[in-house]
């Protein structure tokens, strides 16, 4: 089927309380074609469908599908794709809107979309816009005024940096999307909200940014006919473009003094020191990392290791191509020539490789501290 055939859809995500609904109530006022509406919320009761359907007066009928008591980035995938199913098969649909609970990945739930689409290519649903709404207030209250109090003085408590509350998942989001809505500017000046901008600017450098009050914005600005680029969007974040360098020494610099930096080492962490060093010994001045690693007792496994202000992770995520058995390594090898470029004798594929993003922080101490926490073994 053809794409102009087909029914966009537009993904809504943001955190928590950053005006989602009330974006999505603005934009059903101004939608003149036939609706379908996603609502997904975490709690057992779906209080923003609810808010959504007591305020549809403006807007021409339409189904509503809600998804609750989960999230459709993993709990409720499979239901939210069999109700994407369901719509693709209303004739009297033209256009689907999806309000992401506050803490979906939104990788994730394209992941999932794009790949609903591959498996039933004639369906008559198609990614258009995944939409962050980024709540500008809290941006700089939570995170930016943190930043400025450390450039005017560098001996300010390290300690305050806790009231930080911007979470990897922010991040992500902010990261992974083709529309940013900034909302809520006007709680801010206008010195204020240019600093905003710069920040979500430096986590995201492609998608147009919109500055919005109440989510009031024009519909044509984060509707598009084009489908959803997952892979152009998964490599323009500051933390891919940080990757690609790969020169190991400090990126750009903005005008806050955020500069970024890439660590790669073949030998594996030692896990319980590389924990206690995030856990314990974390340098406050770090805003964002991310990158694969691996562990000396599970050299089998990719971990993905992200950190944004004081929150951060590491789980299992994949398997290294090394730690196959012969016949299915020498067959990805052979269907991936790009691979033997990068492959180690010892090693094969596994290697330690992290972006740093932060301000006022010592690489070299940084480094040192990250050579200690690898396995003893190893080094020897």
């Amino acid at each position: 089927m053809n794409k102009t055939q087909k029914k966009p859809v537009v993904l809504i995500t943001g955190y928590l309380g950053s005006g989602k609904t009330t974006l999505l109530n603005n934009l059903l006022k101004q939608e003149k074609r036939r609706v379908a509406l996603i609502v997904n919320d975490m709690g057992s009761v779906n209080i923003d469908a609810e808010i959504l359907k007591e305020n549809r007066e403006n807007v021409t009928e339409c189904p509503m599908f809600e998804l609750q008591n989960g999230c459709i980035c993993c709990t409720l995938r499979d239901e939210f794709i069999e109700q994407i199913e369901k719509i693709s098969k209303l004739d009297s649909v033209e256009v689907v809107f999806v309000e992401a609970s506050g803490i979906s990945d939104p990788g994730a739930v394209s992941a999932s979309f794009l790949a609903y689409e591959e498996d039933n290519p004639n369906t008559s649903v198609y990614l258009t816009s995944v939409v962050t709404v980024v709540d500008a207030d809290r941006i700089y209250r939570e995170f930016l005024s943190e930043l400025k109090r450390r450039k005017e003085d560098d001996k300010v408590d390290e300690n305050n940096l806790s009231n930080q509350e911007i979470s990897t998942l922010i991040v992500d989001q902010i990261e992974f999307c083709n529309f940013i809505v900034l909302n809520k500017c006007d709680l801010l000046d206008e010195k204020q909200l240019a600093e905003v901008h710069s920040i979500v600017r430096q986590f995201q450098p492609r998608a147009p940014i919109f500055h919005t009050t109440k989510g009031m914005i024009e519909l044509e600005k984060i509707v598009t006919k084009e489908p959803f680029d997952f892979e152009q969007i998964d490599s323009s974040s500051a933390i891919q473009k940080a990757i690609n360098s790969l020169d190991g020494t400090k990126g750009c610099t903005d005008e806050y003094g955020i500069t970024s930096f890439v660590y790669e080492e073949r030998r594996p962490f030692n896990r319980e020191k590389f924990l206690n060093f995030v856990n314990e010994n974390y340098p406050k001045s770090l805003i964002r990392a991310k990158g694969y690693i691996w562990f000396s007792d599970a050299d089998q496994d990719v971990q993905l290791f992200e950190q944004a202000g004081r929150n951060s992770s590491v789980m299992e995520v994949s398997y290294w191509v090394d730690a196959l058995v012969d016949e299915q390594k020498n067959e990805i090898l052979a269907n991936n020539p790009d691979m033997k470029e990068n492959w180690d004798e010892e090693f094969g594929d596994r290697e330690n490789q992290i972006v740093f993003i932060g301000k006022g922080y010592d690489q070299a101490e940084i480094k040192s501290a990250l050579e200690k926490c690898l396995d003893e073994k190893a080094i020897a």
